[in-house]
This record gives structure tokens, sequence and C-alpha cells, in this order.
């Protein structure tokens, strides 16, 4: 099918989604919904665009995810102590994400040598969600993700926060008060109320079949993340809606498969891993401005064919965010933005010659603006650049096939750097809270170390640059 043709094609498929969708659906839109039916409140009160929390949202998911509006199912102890709280109607929800992606040039077939893959990706779905969200018991509370992975073929839990708050008055005054709280989640920053962190920052949503770059940190979103495959238990407090501290103890979890923590698994962490979060927020007005910073320290065993026993990597983390927001009635802005640096001691790696340096660095600094009419018509601009110690191991730009020295294509790196850089621009159109339409587009100014021929197959950065259609649909 040629561009145009592709063009036309998906200009129909998005009339008629939306014409379904204008006969389909006549109630007003939630995010998540659930906590929508549970609350009384539209997702307006808590998200500005979804997924991004509003002051209120985060004081919600502070809280414990449990302030509830309907009737309930309740047990009360001869001591007056509420032993059981289930809403009656449960709180579930349902995401579905129906994407396009095409890139500049085409990747290379995988199985023949020469031949080109299909140049452009239509994925039916790219991902489907079903949710809990919303409270379990007094204090108590949960965000559990179950979600189909279009690209992978597998279903498996997602992001998940479960956590239990209480609320104390330390003062007379209207804002004199603290909420101590319990955390376990699946991930380092799942837990964070501030979209300046990697779970839930910008951007909200990308292709998932489109090339990514080498490496990213232990905290950020890529191929270097321990989201999804670590488990936490942490401890954190509100003072005053303005002071935030938290500490979390990572271990590895199980993830993607069935096997158990072997060598098949890669990025294993090892023993526990501390997190901490600190952040300051301001509010006046309909601003609100928060500064923070995070962290965290990781020993790893490399895995993926290596035994998990002996010497690991060290990985230290320390990061910087703000975050900034008007919420106005028809107009509503947010700026976003993190610097991450990460130190790492390659004990394990450099061993077994994964590594040719004993220590590397990564550095990471992202920045976003978004813009929003009505919660309707909107749009985003973010940069970002992720900079790094050069490594003909852990970044190689060639292979071994049957004797022969042959470049890495897309994936590989003749430079041996992680250094990539790009622009990412989107459109949004809302036509309900729960119901978005997202033209993106991803330009790359520097892939895996260089701007042209940066896997010695004669790729170069701008053919990674993708366009990204995406109709996200929450119930």
């Amino acid at each position: 099918m040629t561009y145009k043709r592709h063009v036309r094609f998906f200009r129909l498929l998005l009339r008629c989604l939306g014409l379904t969708f204008c006969i389909g659906l006549s109630t007003p839109g939630w995010a998540v919904p659930s906590f929508a039916r549970q609350t009384g409140m539209s997702c307006s009160a808590c998200h500005t665009v979804f997924p991004e929390l509003t002051p209120f949202g985060r004081e919600f998911k502070l809280n414990g995810y449990v302030l509830d509006n309907i009737r309930q199912v309740k047990g009360i102890s001869l001591e007056n102590r509420e032993t059981l709280g289930l809403n009656s109607t449960p709180p579930i929800s349902l995401m579905v994400q129906i994407s396009y992606a095409r890139t500049s040039a085409p990747v290379p077939d995988s199985q023949i040598s020469g031949a080109l893959a299909k140049d452009g990706d239509v994925l039916f779905p790219q991902q489907a969600s079903l949710f809990y969200a919303g409270k379990i018991a007094d204090g108590l509370g949960a965000f559990m993700q179950l979600t189909y992975d279009g690209v992978g073929d597998s279903f498996g839990f997602d992001n998940t926060d479960i956590r239990y708050a209480k609320h104390f008055s330390v003062g007379s005054g209207d804002h004199d008060n603290l909420i101590l709280g319990l955390t376990l989640n699946n991930g380092p920053t799942i837990q964070d109320v501030w979209n300046s962190t990697a779970a839930w920052g910008y951007p909200y949503s990308l292709s998932s079949t489109a090339p990514s770059p080498i490496a990213s940190a232990i905290l950020d979103s890529g191929a270097g993340s321990l989201i999804q495959s670590t488990a936490g238990l942490g401890v954190y407090a509100w003072l005053n809606d303005r002071l935030y501290a938290e500490l979390t103890m990572y271990s590895a979890a199980i993830r993607g498969n069935l096997h158990p923590l072997d060598s098949t698994q890669a990025n294993v962490v090892h023993g526990t891993s501390p997190y901490w979060r600190v952040a300051y927020e301001s509010r006046w007005n309909q601003n609100s401005l928060t500064v923070g910073a995070y962290g965290m320290n990781a020993k790893i065993n490399p895995g993926n064919g290596l035994p998990l026993q002996g010497p690991t990597d060290e990985y230290r983390d320390v990061a910087a965010d703000v975050q900034y927001q008007f919420i106005g009635e028809d107009h509503m802005f947010t700026l976003l933005s993190t610097y991450i640096k990460e130190n790492q001691r390659l004990d394990a790696s450099y061993a077994a010659a994964l590594s040719a340096n004993p220590s590397d660095e990564l550095k990471t600094f992202k920045i976003s603006g978004e813009y929003y009419y009505e919660r309707t018509i909107g749009g985003s601009l973010g940069f970002f650049n992720i900079d790094g110690s050069s490594d003909s191991s852990k970044y190689p730009g060639s292979q071994t096939v049957n004797n022969v020295m042959l470049p890495i294509p897309v994936a590989g790196s003749v430079a041996n750097s992680p250094n990539s850089q790009g622009e990412i621009f989107e459109l949004n159109y809302l036509p309900w809270l729960n119901t978005k339409l997202q033209l993106q587009y991803t330009r790359y100014s520097k892939f895996n170390g260089l701007a042209t021929n940066y896997d010695g197959a004669g790729r170069s950065a701008g053919d990674n640059n993708t366009t990204f259609l995406l109709f996200w649909l929450l119930y």
C-alpha cells in the first residue's frame, strides 16, 4: 500500500471510529472511570487530561484511593471497628489502545537478508488493560492494572500500586495535617503522584514497534528500566499538603514468563535496593509548582545467560525534577522536566566481557510543555537527550555471523555510544473526557551515538523518525 493510500485508509478509519463512538457513548467520561464511579465526580477533578494528575488527584492517590460516595457492604466489630468495606459496584475499568506507527525508513527484515519489513504497523490493539482502581477496606486502596501487550502477545500485571494511608492532624490550621502511608508496587516511580517521573511521565504513550535508543537509566523508561521487573514496599509522609518524603525497598520480581528468577532473566536486582524521594509543592490560585529529587542504589546481576551469583553491577541514580501546572476554566498548561545522572560500577559485566569499561556513566534530560483548551484540543512539545560513556562491549556496533564481522542493523552503534537526542511533537483531540485521538511525531537528531550511518549499515537517526496515530479509550 502506498503512503497516500495509508493516509486515505486511516482518515476513513478515524471517521468510522468517531462515528461509532458518537452513537455508542451517551454518558460523560471519566479517567480512570472506576475512581469516578466511586467518588461521584468527573475525571476533571483528578486529571487535567488523562493520565496527568491535578493537585486534588495527587491528594486522592496519597490518601490511598479510598474516597468513596457509593453504597458499601460493611462489617463492624463489637469495638465499632470497620472490618469490611466493599463497594457495592466493583471499581473495574477497561482501557483499549489502537495504534498505527510508521518510521521514515522501514527497518530490515528480521529473517531475509536484504529485504525490508512492512512500512507501517497497525496494532489492534497495541494494549488492552483491565483495572481494579479503588477502595479495598478502610484506609486501604489499590490501582491494579492487568494488560494485554499486542506486540509481545502476552498478558500480565502492568503498573500496580496498593497502598494504606492514615490521616493525622498536627495543628489547628487548615493545612496542618500529616498523611502517613505504605505503598506496595511493582517498580520505582509507579507510586509517584507527579508526572515528571518515568512511570507516568511524558510522553504518556509511544509506539511499541518503532526503534528506541539502546540505553536508559534504571529510573527511566526504556531498555534499562526497573519498572515492572521489581517489587517494592515503602513508607511515605505528606506534610501540610506541601512536603513529601518516601523510602521504598525493592527486590527482583519475575516478569514476562513462567521461569523462576534464574539466568533466563536479564537485569535481576540482587538483594534489596533502596529508592528515595523528596518533593516540595507550592499552590496558589490556579497554579502549582513542585520541585523534587529522587534516587536509587541497585546491585544488579546481568543474567541473560549468566548465573545470578558472584559479582554484581552497581547502579547509583540521582535525579532532580520540576513540575508546574496552571489549571484554568478554559486553559491548562503544564511544564515537566527531569534530569537523571547514573553512575555504573560494572564488576559483573566487566568480568564477563559485557562491558569494555569497569565503570560507565549515563545522563538523561527531559523537558516538555503541554497546553489544552477546554480539555478538548491540545498539544505538547518535548525534548530529550541521553548522554553517556562510550563502551564497545555494552553498546556494540558489530556482531560475528559465520565467522564474519557484520554490523548490527538499527540497534547497533558504530560509535559504541548511547547518545541519543530528539523532540516529540503531539496533537490531541478529546471528543469525550475518556476518549483521546492522538497524532505524535518523534524526530531524532542523534541515535545511538551518531546522526548518520549510526549502525554501520547505512541507517541514519532521521530514518527512525516516527509518525504515531493512537486511539485511546477508557471506560
